[in-house]
This record gives structure tokens, sequence and C-alpha cells, in this order.
């Protein structure tokens, strides 16, 4: 979402307001926490789903991916190195990363976006929550709540923090 906000000048007139949530703006840095000790069970997990879809297109698609290319991938970055980056019409993992950051388009968005980051997502690099960016651009909010974890924002209620935020915040645009 953001690097759509960020890389366009036009967009549909219904489009008000947009809102991201967990977002990993740095696409490199958070895929290096992923791979930390303390997210480990997550990283696997990720790593096994998407193998398994991988292992669908090479029986569909021979020609283009092995299954000796995948059985060799034992984390998130080969599994990009080999198939992500390249399937888009990337150079490799690095390439798809520096070039679809989220980064480098935040400061060209023009339409009121809020950016909802946990400051206690694990799966978060630092400068996933460009505080210096919410500054300078006045159309791009960033908040931090302390706790929230990735996507979660549980409270005591039905809804999420995020969701509650996510409607206040396009709310208020609509009504501007």
């Amino acid at each position: 979402m953001l690097k759509y906000l960020g890389e366009r000048t036009e967009f549909p007139p219904e489009l008000k307001a947009a809102v991201a949530v967990s977002t990993p703006c740095n696409l490199h840095k958070s895929l290096l926490e992923l791979d930390k000790p303390q997210n480990w069970i997550y990283s696997k997990r990720f790593v096994a789903k998407l193998k398994q879809q991988l292992y669908l297109r090479e029986s569909r698609y021979p020609a283009n991916i092995s299954k000796s290319d995948i059985d060799s991938c034992n984390n998130l970055f080969s599994i990009d190195d080999l198939y992500t980056g390249k399937a888009h019409g990337f150079k490799d993992a690095l390439d798809y990363y520096e070039k679809n950051s989220a980064l480098q388009f935040i400061p060209h968005i023009k339409i009121p976006t809020l950016l909802i980051n946990a400051k206690n997502d694990g799966f978060l690099s630092k400068d996933s929550s460009p505080v210096e960016l919410a500054r300078v651009n006045p159309w791009f909010h960033l908040e931090m709540p302390d706790h929230g974890g990735h996507v979660a924002f549980l409270q005591n209620k039905n809804e999420t923090y995020a969701e509650e935020r996510a409607l206040e915040f396009i709310e208020k645009q609509l009504q501007k």
C-alpha cells in the first residue's frame, strides 16, 4: 500500500485515505529480524509454507524451478533469491528488496495515510517505523504503540486497536 501510494500521482476518486499495519518498510532489514533466534518458529513456518507453494509451482512448471533448488532453501532469503525476486522480474532477492521497500516511496505520498507499527513487533527492523519521514510529510502519519506485536493489537473487546484506529482515521479524513 505504501509503495503504491508513493509511486503514483493519480488515484481512483474513491481512494480518500489509507492505513497500513505492521508494515516492514525496509524489506531486507525486516527479513534479517525474522531470521533472529527469537523468531525461529515463525521463520520456519513461513519457509515451510512457501516451500509447499513452490513445490506446487514446480509440479506445474518443471522447466522454471527444480525440486532440488526448492529443497536447498532453508530460510526466507534463499526462497526470495531463488523464486520471489526472479519471478517478478528482479535480478535477485536484494534487488527485489531494494526496489520494493516502502521507505523510498513514503516521501512522495500525497493521500492521508496512517502507518501503525508496534514498538514490540519482533518482525520489523528499527527503520520500519519511519519517524523522520512522518515529521516531514504532512500526508503520512505514524503511530507506534508500545504493544501490539505483529498485527495483533488485541484489546479486551471485539475490535483490535489497529481496527479501531483505522476506522477513526478514515472517518476523520472523510469528514474533511
